[in-house]
């Protein structure tokens, strides 16, 4: 395991990350007067969480994620493995209803946390650990997306008449740079897939605590995004954020 000051760096951000997600998710259930509900959603909410951090150390200390000789690379799976659950939630009747509550620029605010992100990705490369092209020395854009999360929350937030359609391009433009950072991280891998062959070789995401970064991280960016735009895109159905609905 590495605990150099970088990797201290990154596990605190994703602890602070997730606490900020479990914050937010009780202030809205208590705006919507949902006490019972509350305590229960918050709690197996955090545990889901803590359980799925928990896991993903563990088989990072064990090597799991450590072998790139099968397809997909195994951090890949811990990319993916969230996203059933993402898409579940903001398609589904109660999580449509839910979303509608939660005021607009939280979800593009919380974005910002892909600053910080950047600059620990490059102060992995200046210390040998990642290749440059998985930084913003190299093809990675990502911080563009933690740069405009400001401004455009601002413009949620302000609920100017063009304010959703700015939002919903920049969750699609968000996304994009996502995908492209991901698809560069996996070329970027030991495996049959590799394409960038300069080093050192994207290993450091199998290695605890970089794992939270494709495990957690990614997760939040891309569940922020297509929560967001849920939401923006059944605006016509909003409920005043004080209303009641049932989970």
């Amino acid at each position: 395991m590495d605990f150099s000051a970088n990797s201290v760096l990154l596990l605190l951000l994703t602890l602070i990350c997730v606490v900020l997600v479990i914050a937010g998710l009780n202030a809205v259930l208590k705006k919507a007067h949902q006490p019972t509900s509350r305590r229960r959603i918050v709690g197996m909410t955090s545990i889901i969480i803590a359980l799925w951090m928990i896991v993903l150390a563990v088989l990072s200390a064990n090597g799991f994620f450590a072998d790139f000789s099968k397809l997909p690379p195994r951090p890949a799976l811990a990319i993916l493995l969230p996203l059933p659950f993402v898409l579940f939630l903001a398609f589904s009747k109660r999580g449509t209803r839910f979303l509608q509550s939660v005021p607009r620029q939280w979800f593009v605010f919380m974005q910002s946390f892909r600053i910080f992100v950047e600059v620990l990705l490059w102060l992995a490369f200046m210390a040998g650990m990642l290749p440059v092209q998985m930084t913003f020395d190299g093809l990675n854009f990502d911080v563009i997306t933690g740069l405009l999360a400001l401004p455009i929350g601002y413009l949620l937030a302000r609920g100017k008449n063009y304010s959703s359609t700015a939002g919903i391009i920049y969750n699609i433009v968000g996304l994009a740079l996502l995908l492209n950072i991901l698809v560069i991280a996996v070329l970027s891998m030991p495996s049959p897939f590799r394409y960038f062959l300069n080093e050192p070789s994207n290993v450091l995401v199998a290695q605890f605590p970089y794992i939270w970064l494709p495990g957690v991280l990614v997760p939040l960016a891309y569940s922020l995004h297509i929560l967001s735009l849920r939401q923006l895109l059944t605006r016509k159905q909003e409920q005043p954020a004080t209303t009641r609905f049932a989970l």
